[in-house]
Parts: C-alpha cells; structure tokens; sequence
C-alpha cells in the first residue's frame, strides 16, 4: 500500500515515481467537521492509488478544487471547476487536448501516483472523468463503459435508489451486460456496465435513455427519466445524460467535497440489499480497500483485449503517441525481412525479453525487454555482462515491436543494421523496478540458452552533463546462493535432461477474514491448511516405462531415479530451484501417475512435533527433511487445467498423485471454514487458505478466489539497512530497517530488532556486507532511525510477524521470522489492515 505524507510536517519535498513535489500547509483542514486535513487528502489518495488510477487512466480529469476547504453545512466553502491545466502544473503531468470549434482544452490523466499526489497537493478532492478514454493515437476512442446515475429526489432514500439499482440490473444482464454498483459518496448510487468498444457515445446514450424510459414506464412512482427537476420529487431520477462524450462522472474512489469527507465507493450487490446502507466515508474506504482490494475489478476485466492498444493504465506520454514511429521511419518492409507492423499490438501485462546476436558492421548484442506493449531496446556493443564487478555499456535504442522477439534473419546490405541477426537467448523476465532511468529484472531463457541460469540485471542510466542522452549501463547483480547451488551441482555430474518450461506462475490468495466467505452470493467453499514453508511449481515428465508401472502398480513406496524421469521445481518468481531439493526430484515420480504433470504446493521442513517450521526450512542443512505438500494440479500429459473450478482439479488431482513420505495431498475440508481455522489453531498452524469451489485458477493473480486467513500478522519486507547494535550486540547488527515497494520507491516501513539469534545475526551480517551501498534505498527515513544507519541495496527479502500496522504505515512490534529467498521485491506487498 502507498504510504502518504508525515503529518508531522507543514510542508515537505517527496519523491514519487522518480518526480519531486513540494508539499505544503498539510495541516490545512480542508473538512472542518471531521478536521480532516491536506496530508490525511494525500495520504488517502496515496492508500488507494492501485485500485482508483485503473478506473481513471487515460481518461481527461475534470478537477473540482476546494483550496479553503469545503466548508461545513452551514456555511459551505468556495469551489471552483478547472478543466485546463494551470501553466503551473509540472512538466511530467501526462496530458492530452480536447478541440473545440473556438477553443482547446488541455486536460491531465490520472496515470500515477505522483499526478494523483500532486492533484491532493492542489485540493482537488474531486475528480471526473467521462465514459471513454484515449487511444494511443490521442483521439478519443468509443465509450469503454456505460453509466446510470440513480439520483434521490426530496423524501427519497438510499434503500429506493438500491431498489431501482436492482430493477436496473435485471435489464441490462437481459441485454448482456453485467453492471457493478458504486453508492457516489453524495446521495445515489452509480451503476457502471463494461462496454466492448463497438459503439459511440450517441448510441449508449440513446441506449441509456431508453432503459431510463423503461424502467419509468414500469415503476412510474419510484422511477423518473426526465431531466426537469420539478419532476424528481419523491422518485429516483435515472440520470442517462452522462454517457454523452462532453459529460463527466466522479470517479470511482475519489473523495467529494462534501462536509463529511466521503467517497465514490464500489459497493457488492449483497451489500446494496443490506437495510444498513449509507454511503462511505475516506477512512471506511481505505479499510475496504486495503482488506478486499479493487471490488470494481470486473469493470477492467469484463473485455481485457480492449486495453491493449494504449497498454491499460500506463500512457505512453506526450509526444508518444507511436511508439513505432521511429523504428518504422528506419526501416523499408519493402526491402527488409524484420517485422514493421502497421500498429502495435501488444498488451501492458507482458515480460517477454529476447536478447539478439547481430553480426552488423560491428557485432554486438540486442537486449530487449516487453514494456508498455512494445520492446524496449538497448544495444550492448560489448555484449551481456558475465561478472557482478564488470559493467557494460547499453545504448538505448529506438523501441521495437513484439514481433522482433522471434526475428532471426539477413537484413540487406544498405539498410538500416545490415547483416545476420540471431536470437542468444529468450524467455519470461520478473519486473522489480521501471522507472526512467533505471530497470531491474530477472532474466530466465530457455534451456540451453546464453543465460545458461536466471540472471538478475540492473540497467541504470548514465545521462550527464558530459556523457550521451542514451548512454545507459548494465550490471550484472551478484548471483543468489540458489544459482550458486545449481552450478555446483552441475559440476559435480552429468546435467539431468530438462523438463518442460514451467509456463504457469502461482496463484495468489487474499489476505482476510470469515466474513469474506460470506460476501460472495453464498458461494461454496473449501478451507485448507495454511502450511509455512517455500511455495514451489513442480514439473514432473516421465518416459512411457515408468509411467506404466506408476499406473499398475499403484506402489508408492517406489523410488523411481530414471534419467527418462526428469522434474523441475521453481519459486514463485520463476527461479529455478531443482538441485536444493534433490530428495524430491527422486521423489516426485513415484507418485506421478500421469505422464507429465505440473503440481503447485508448499515445501515444509517439520519439527519433531510434525509441525511445519519455517526456522527449520530456513536453516536447513544436508540432513534436515523436508516435504512437498501438493495443494493443485495445473496440468496433466500437456493439458492445461486452468480454467477448470477448483473442485474439478482437486478431483483429477487425487487421481494424478498419490502420496508417499516426502510427497503429499493435504485433505480439503468442505463447508465450515471456523472449524477449519479452530483446527488449524490448535495444530499450530499459521490458519487457513478459504478456495471457492467452483473457482478457477488464476495463474499469477492475487484473487478472492483464496482467501488466506491467519492466526497473527506476518509481512514480507524488503531489507534496506541496519543499525548498529549495543551491549551484548556491541560489533554486530542492532536492528533492520525494511520497507514495502510501491510505485517504484521503497516506502519505509520501520525498524526489526528482535527475533534473531547470534548466529542469525552472523549469517545476516555476511549477506548484508556485499552489498553495502552509500544511499538510502527509502522514500524517506524519520532522522532518529537514519541517524547511525548503514544502508544497502534493496535486493533481499525476509519476513517478520507483527502486532498491526500504525497510522504512519510502520510495523508495530515487528519480529523477524527469517529470509525468503524464493521472493524478489516486485513480489512483495502490504497485507493487513492499517
């Protein structure tokens, strides 16, 4: 979760997003009746930007700014409506023109953190925006959604609007359309259905109308669709007029500038039919938003391959409108074999990479990496950087289409990077950070591949006075134990045959609570135990012998180590992790029964009351056990299983693997998760994993389709420095300072100090050295913790429990569980109510 201003402050310089703001008067209240103040305005907006930029990105934002404040009932305070941007407003504001016949406006996007920060800075509490958004070409494109307005007249209630809401939904899912409620933070509800493109604003607003007209004829005491406010008394006017290209909705969570400091708010239609339900105010909100995420998530989903063309909530900025202009102005299809599509076509969402030998006047080598839909392209005259201590030149290059990843071919002689270009290595690649000037990622190619292991680059530009615009470095980041690992074993004896490219990654669980199950329409449930281990996919492939005699003899006592059996485990970041669990590789394919078959479960190291303990798993030596506890089957013999419910798989599942000593199918427990979670407690276990039954898997996605409930409060944090300890800690490591990525800074998140033995501190302490740097990692550190700090790259993972979250976003009582390894800091993000 974003982390807003210290409150402490009148004013104050931020980063955000790699862009400096001047905050100031944050102790202004700009809601006198709750003496809610500018810093609480941004750190609201700062706590919910994940969930309300989605819903506003690319869209023109009309402001309505209370700089004094909104005043209270009585006496109501000065508003003022800004279309334009001011000649103020800072030069990274992405932005777009709207003509007029005698006029232009100039609108901002709500695209990121910083503009939304900035627009708080500014109290411009309200923010709208129309039904359509830009395309990359910056026009206006076709409506993307459609929205009623259920407006109370005098003497109506919020339960009659919920009503019409309810009349309202039945028509439109007659026509196709699944609409999602927001209760407006005003009076009335908005209605929002996902639209596919296909038609202009004229016609959703004719079609808007006519289902307003609709819904009067049959309920003319309730319903009105007149726009005469004279008509409006005592019934719900169904305001169409909103879906005309020229009008504007708030957005779903802004705040208003109403006396209490409420907020447009999506709603569940469970809750619509609750007689408790009154609009949200901003604290309600972030709670929601921080336990349940974005309940309007089914809005962006609902046509998923209409936000390609403009790479979803990233606008490509001013002057971008084609990213390809300059590769395409470079290159003659007519006379060259590489790619020169007519227009881009991929999506935001990818992390494909291709790094390319090009044997041109001079060979070099081509990274290029997915973002935004395009590849961003650098050229590495000196090649991919094999040593941590040896950095390489990278010069930025124009972008080039996604179809180049698979280019192999000879460009002619007299065009643009003549000669033979041969693709070194391809593959998936983790994102840890993106911004203008610097790109971290993961790097795992194809078996075989110039990678040889997944490698972790950071790429970091050089721009200086004296140096070129495009000059970047790359930097090959020291190695983790694992790979380390890997090579040795690979010395030590003939390389096993590769198993298939794990082309799945885990699916991810909620954080929540037993009231969650309840708030999904009565749905089923299942509730496993939470086991506290390493999450691993694991790749099982076996030759037609030993499948045979898995499948006769049912024998799991068997230990199969055939060469024709090959298995790959990885992490959830796709490290591959095969050679540290050597004694499941052995393991695995005697429980196999299926010819290939990708499992998803939790290694576990138990103690010797059989209890998994994530201290034994973390400490782990050549004698201590550990076991693999399958929880899901995503394929069996090359079928992807995906798309079936949960119950579906569980059932194939129980056909596909059959448990021995190291490998193992935990039971399900259908129906009463308290009883689930009763008994997880007094095992000893961490609580449970709620998994609706007719739930899909949803690789890579943290759904509420899982539901993870705990017994007490555990974070994953990202290492950023140590302080020096005292007494008995004299010469060693006194406390961590750690903290949560969020939009490319890491936001400081407090100090560990206990929790550690003396040889953790030791081991901690040798890990910590390599990678000391000068800098803080954070956005910002109070002064008394960074006082005696000594600070590192933020590059490791570990995890803490904790009592709860303060209200300045630190970690009350935090203490330190151990590594995890298996995590990089793109994984890692706030969980648990603040």
């Amino acid at each position: 979760m974003n982390q807003g201003p210290d409150r402490s402050a009148a004013s104050q310089v931020v980063t955000v997003g790699g862009h400096r703001i001047t905050l100031t008067s944050l102790e202004k209240v700009l809601y006198p009746e709750t003496g809610t103040t500018k810093a609480d305005v941004i750190a609201y907006y700062a706590a919910v930007a994940d969930v309300l930029i989605p819903h506003s990105a690319n869209r023109p934002a009309t402001r309505k700014r209370w700089v004094h404040g909104v005043g209270t009932a009585a006496e109501p305070g000065h508003m003022f409506f800004q279309k334009n941007l001011d000649a103020s407003a800072p030069s990274w504001v992405t932005r777009r023109s709207i003509e007029h016949s005698d006029h232009v406006n100039v609108y901002p996007l709500v695209n990121d953190l910083a503009t939304l920060t900035w627009l708080g800075q500014v109290a411009a509490l309200e923010i709208h925006v129309p039904q359509w958004q830009f395309g990359r070409d910056g026009h206006p494109r076709n409506p993307d959604r459609l929205v009623l307005d259920l407006d109370p007249g005098e003497g109506v209630t919020l339960a009659e609007c919920a009503h019409v809401a309810r009349l309202a939904r039945a028509i439109l899912r007659d026509m196709g359309l699944d609409p999602f409620p927001v209760t407006s933070g005003s009076k009335g509800i908005h209605l929002y259905a996902a639209l596919d493109l296909s038609h202009t604003s004229d016609q959703v607003s004719a079609v808007a109308h006519e289902l307003a007209r609709a819904l009067e004829a049959d309920h003319p005491d309730l319903v009105v669709s007149d726009m005469k406010k004279a008509r409006r008394a005592g019934r719900v006017f169904v305001d169409w007029s909103q879906n005309n290209a020229a009008k504007t909705t708030i957005a779903p969570y802004s705040l208003r500038g109403t006396p209490l400091p409420m907020v447009a708010m999506p709603r569940t239609w469970r809750e619509l039919a609750s007689p408790g339900l009154a609009q949200i105010d901003y604290r309600q909100a972030r709670h929601r938003v921080e336990r349940n995420g974005d309940a309007l998530s089914g809005l962006l989903t609902a046509h998923p391959g209409l936000r390609a063309d403009f790479g979803g909530a990233t606008d490509p900025g001013p002057g971008a409108a084609d990213r390809l202009a300059e590769y395409r102005s470079k290159r003659n299809s007519a006379r060259t074999p590489e790619p020169v599509p007519a227009e881009i076509t991929g999506t935001a969402e990818g992390r494909s990479f291709v790094i390319q030998e090009h044997h041109a006047r001079n060979l070099h080598y081509d990274l290029r990496l997915e973002h935004d839909g395009v590849l961003a392209s650098w050229a590495l005259p000196r090649g991919v950087p094999t040593e941590p201590t040896k950095n390489h030149l990278a010069v930025r290059t124009e972008d080039h289409p996604l179809e180049y990843g698979t280019f192999e071919g000879d460009i002619p002689a007299g065009e643009y990077g003549a000669g033979t270009v041969r693709i070194w290595d391809s593959g998936r690649y983790d994102l840890e950070k993106w911004r203008d000037d610097e790109v971290i990622a993961t790097l795992h190619g194809e078996p075989g591949g110039g990678l040889g292991v997944a490698r972790r680059f950071a790429l970091i530009h050089t721009k200086g006075p004296d140096r070129a615009e495009n000059n970047w470095l790359i930097h090959l980041m020291k190695a983790t134990a694992t790979a380390t690992a890997r090579r040795a074993g690979a010395a030590q004896g003939p390389p096993r045959a590769a198993a298939a490219r794990i082309r799945h990654s885990p699916m991810l669980a909620t954080l929540g609570t037993l009231a969650d199950l309840a708030d999904q329409d009565g749905r089923p449930w299942a509730s496993e135990m939470k086991w506290d281990g390493i999450r691993l996919l694991a790749s099982v492939t076996m030759n037609a012998s030993v499948t045979m005699n898995a499948s006769v003899t049912m024998n799991a006592s068997v230990t199969v180590d055939d060469p024709g059996a090959t298995v790959r485990l990885v992490t959830r970041n796709g490290n591959d992790v095969t050679d540290a669990y050597s004694d499941l590789v052995r393991a695995l394919p005697a429980v196999v029964t299926a010819g290939s078959a990708v499992l998803d479960g939790e290694v576990v190291a138990l103690d010797a009351a059989g209890r998994p303990s994530f201290g034994l798993l973390q400490n782990r030596t050549g004698g201590t056990r550990v076991n693999y506890l399958v929880f899901d089957l995503l394929e069996r013999d090359g079928q992807d299983l995906t798309e079936l419910s949960y119950s579906a798989r569980r059932e194939i599942l129980g056909q596909v693997v059959h448990g021995n000593a190291d490998v193992q199918v935990p039971p399900a427990f259908d129906g009463d998760a308290a009883a689930a979670l009763r008994a997880s407690r007094e095992l000893g276990l961490e609580g449970i994993v709620a998994k609706r039954l007719d739930g899909r898997y949803e690789p890579g996605r943290r759904s509420r389709s899982w539901i993870k409930i705990k017994h007490h409060a555990t974070q994953e944090v990202v290492v950023g420095g140590w302080r020096p300890g005292r007494g008995h800690r004299s010469g060693s490591i006194g406390s961590l300072l750690v903290g949560i990525p969020h939009g490319g800074t890491l936001a400081y998140a407090g100090r560990v100090g206990t929790g550690f033995r003396d040889l953790d501190l030791e081991e901690i302490m040798a890990r910590l050295g390599p990678i000391a740097t000068t800098a803080s990692p954070f956005a910002e550190v109070p002064a008394a913790d960074a006082g005696d700090a000594n600070w590192v790259r933020p590059i490791l993972v570990g995890e803490v429990e904790f009592a709860e979250w303060t209200e300045a976003g630190r970690l009350r009582h935090p203490v330190w569980r151990g590594w995890r390894p298996e995590k990089s800091p793109a994984d890692v993000v706030r969980e648990g109510p603040g």
